[in-house]
């Protein structure tokens, strides 16, 4: 099996885990265990919590001291136990821990599964800009495979969701032992104290255009982890209107939200073209409009007539709003740091995205959202038009604080890289 098969299977399992339960689990907890919106964005809060260190943690013992593919191969057997553990779960808080616990080590694995697929494509001879779109695009395959199953299986309200994930990060696990072998870092020629600790990516924030993009990134974090904590109860509050308790998106809204993952597979492919041709910073701030976007058409979506065609339309430029920047600032990381020390740079990178960004996100959202809900209805017109005036006001910002020259190209920098290797 050659290194790109292998690749294409650890990003297939990767998101198969989660999209078995990250997309649904809020509805679980809602519909099922009655937990307030509150409770819901604190426990999605858990991941980002988690994030707040694991990652740069995680990658900086990739650096250093334990094979990136032997370590990410822990994390996810650790990873199943947890989940396994919270399909037991039925109070708030417990399942505010084991969900945390989980995180800390779920979230270093999706850093952990891009370095190691950078590392297995150079090895391969292979330019990574042009090449793992390509890879990528199976997570993005297999996170609507997950939201399919689950939806027509019946599982969105259960906690069968769990158990799914849990029988796959088990296969993770054992499948990691045929990735590509990453090396450590043996350089000791820099003694200073940053470089002892592996703390060298953290050094990226004395460059100005460095700290600006993790400072948004951080910040449009926020804006993915409200979508994923509140699209899919959202969808499932129309069925307490009579007139779409029998529509599509009452009775399978994963198979509705899954459009915006097939929207990814035809975006994440368009994103060697837009990076080489526009650049990181007009491809970040398309992300903010589609965020934008989508937040507003959610707000006037309903599900029939034009109505569903506006949230049609939301699910499609989700995956402008995801790709736009979550794979290309990946790429972008790792085009502009130290071949060195690129495992705890994206474990920075998901440190801001996944970790304050999320946490921030998930929970300033559930308040948002109870304070909106009254005599137990939500007023999810408003909450998410307040979502989209966020984005909207942070593009403005990036636009206007972010300084960086395309120059030379992602492809360009690549096929250098390519060469040096």
């Amino acid at each position: 099996m050659t290194i790109k098969s292998r690749l294409k299977i650890m990003i297939f399992l990767q998101f198969f885990i989660w999209g078995s339960w990250l997309v649904t689990l809020g509805s679980y907890m809602i519909n099922t265990l009655g937990f307030s919106g509150g409770q819901v964005g604190t426990i999605y809060g858990a991941s980002g919590l988690a994030s707040l260190f694991m990652p740069s943690l995680i990658g900086i013992i990739a650096d250093r001291w334990m094979k990136a593919n032997r370590l990410y191969g822990i994390c996810h057997l650790i990873g199943a136990i947890f989940l396994l553990i919270a399909a037991q779960v039925s109070d708030p808080t417990v399942m505010f821990w084991v969900m945390f616990f989980n995180a800390v080590v779920f979230v270093p694995t999706i850093s952990l599964s891009y370095t190691i697929s950078y590392i297995g494509l150079e090895k391969a001879g292979l330019n990574t800009t042009k090449e793992f779109p390509a890879v990528r695009v199976y997570g993005t395959v297999s996170f609507i495979f997950a939201m399919w199953l689950i939806s027509l299986g019946g599982f969105e309200l259960s906690n069968m969701q769990l158990y799914i994930a849990a029988g796959a990060g088990i296969l993770l696990a054992l499948f990691s032992l045929v990735l590509p072998d990453c090396p450590i870092s043996n350089d000791k020629a820099d003694k200073s104290w940053t470089s002892r600790l592996g703390l060298d990516a953290f050094v990226l924030f004395k460059q100005k255009k460095m700290a600006v993009f993790f400072l948004f990134a951080m910040l449009i974090g926020a804006a993915l982890q409200i979508n994923l904590a509140f699209a899919n109860p959202f969808l499932h509050d129309f069925g307490l209107n009579p007139a779409y308790e029998d529509s599509l998106a009452v009775k399978y809204p994963s198979i509705l939200l899954s459009i915006g993952q097939f929207s990814e597979v035809i975006f994440i492919l368009a994103i060697p073209f837009f990076l080489q041709k526009f650049g990181i910073k007009t491809v970040m701030l398309l992300s903010m409009a589609a965020w934008t976007l989508r937040f507003v058409l959610l707000g006037f979506g309903d599900p029939t007539g034009f109505g569903f065609l506006l949230l049609l339309a939301s699910m499609i430029v989700y995956g402008v709003a995801f790709d736009f920047f979550n794979i290309s600032g990946s790429m972008f990381v790792d085009k502009e740091v130290d071949r060195r020390i690129r495992g705890s740079a994206q474990g920075l990178f998901m440190t801001m995205v996944n970790g304050l960004g999320a946490y921030l996100g998930a929970v300033i959202s559930g308040q948002v959202v109870d304070y909106l809900t009254v005599d137990g209805i939500k007023d999810w017109q408003s909450i998410w038009l307040v979502f989209g005036a966020y984005t909207l006001i942070l593009g403005i910002l990036f636009a206007v604080s972010f300084k960086y020259k395309n120059n030379p190209d992602p492809v360009e920098r690549a096929d250098e890289a390519a060469q040096s290797v």
